[in-house]
C-alpha cells in the first residue's frame, strides 16, 4: 500500500506562514519500493468550494498558480520521498484542506507498477 502522509497544517495568523511536508511510503507490502515519485502536486479545498491546484513539481519543473504565486513555493528532496509547499504570507482566503497528489511509481517482486494516490489532507486555517 502507497501511502501519502501530510503534515505541518494548523492554525496562523493572516501574514503568518506554514509548511507543509507529503510523504510517500510504502507499507505493509515486502519487496515492495517506491522506484520513483513523479508530478507531485499540491492542491486545496475550502468549505464549499471545489478543490484546486495550488503548486506542482516534477523533476524538471515547478508551477505555482497565479492565487499564491510570490507566496507559496514547491520544492522536493527526492532522498526522502518528500515534497514541501512552503506558504508564506498567509490570507484568511488561503484557508482550506490541503492536499497532495503524486504519480508513485513501485517496484516489486513481480514487475513495476505506477499510480496515482492522494494523501488524507491537512488543516490549515487563518485567522484575520
Amino acid at each position: 500500500q502507497v501511502q501519502l502522509v501530510e503534515s505541518g497544517g494548523g492554525l496562523v495568523q493572516t501574514g503568518g506562514s506554514l509548511r507543509l511536508s507529503c510523504a510517500a511510503s510504502v507499507s505493509g507490502l515486502r519487496g515492495f519500493e517506491i522506484l520513483s515519485i513523479n508530478d507531485i502536486g499540491w492542491y486545496r479545498q475550502g468549505q464549499g468550494k471545489q478543490r484546486e491546484l495550488v503548486a506542482n513539481i516534477t523533476d524538471r519543473n515547478t508551477n505555482i498558480e497565479d492565487s499564491v504565486k510570490g507566496r507559496f513555493t514547491i520544492s522536493r528532496d527526492n532522498a526522502k520521498n518528500t515534497v514541501y509547499l512552503q506558504m508564506n504570507s498567509l490570507k484568511p482566503e488561503d484557508t482550506a484542506v490541503y492536499y497532495c497528489n503524486a504519480h508513485v511509481v513501485v517496484v516489486s517482486p513481480v514487475g513495476t507498477v505506477g499510480s496515482n494516490y492522494w494523501g488524507q489532507g491537512t488543516q490549515v486555517t487563518v485567522s484575520s
